[in-house]
């Protein structure tokens, strides 16, 4: 497989991360979604039930909560529906700035900024893990992305283009760059096969390449 298969395979599996669902922060969202739900009984509605007598509930059984702040804005929401849960966490201006949804496919984190611009994407399912970094204005910059065949790295420019791309496989390192069309201008790699122009051919070491503004071949070593 040469250097610019094996950047296209890289290119298509960080495309998919959009579509994946993570890991890490999850356990800590519903940790604080479960402590969020617990306040909310036992802030307020136990507290009724203990100046009415009444005894407490050791289970709470719904299908969604809704937290609201002493002025009545909407703060978080909890809610079960037949594809999923999904955790919804609001600030003072009624702007979501963190999202937690998890069903069949996975699990997905979402952090916004003060604008409501989605900032970071974490998400982990069956494909493996993934996380994309946005710009102020939603744009996405950095992907990051593990999967079976291995981990892989691309950074984007503000039209969303790809500019440079680093993957590891069972073949090795490669690094691509680009420029501003998308075009691979120069690559390397330290692996078994490695070429620009498509063709196969065996290297024991490492292969360092240079493209035209065509994504011609005009440099190679070794």
């Amino acid at each position: 497989m040469t250097i610019e298969e094996r950047l296209a395979n890289l290119e298509r599996e960080l495309a998919r991360a959009k579509r994946r669902n993570r890991h890490l922060l999850v356990f800590a969202l519903v940790a604080g979604g479960a402590a969020v739900v617990a306040a909310a009984w036992i802030g307020t509605p136990g507290k009724v039930l203990a100046e009415s007598g009444a005894k407490a509930p050791n289970v709470v059984r719904a299908n969604q909560f809704i937290l609201e702040d002493a002025d009545g804005r909407l703060r978080a929401e909890l809610s079960v529906f037949m594809s999923g849960s999904v955790l919804r966490l609001y600030d003072e201006n009624r702007k979501r700035r963190a999202g937690l949804d998890v069903d069949k496919d996975g699990a997905t984190l979402d952090l916004s900024d003060e604008n409501g611009y989605p900032r970071a994407r974490l998400s982990a399912g069956k494909d493996g893990l993934a996380l994309a970094l946005a710009d102020e204005k939603g744009k996405v910059r950095v992907m990051l992305d593990v999967d079976k065949d291995g981990p892989g790295l691309r950074l984007c420019d503000e039209n969303r283009r790809r500019r440079a791309a680093l993957g590891v496989d069972n073949d090795g390192p490669a690094l691509g760059l680009f420029d501003e069309k998308g075009k691979v201008r120069a690559g390397m790699g330290a692996c078994k096969t490695a070429n620009p122009d498509g063709t196969i051919t065996i290297y024991p070491e490492s292969s360092l390449f240079l493209c035209d503004p065509d994504g011609k071949g005009i440099w190679k070593a070794p």
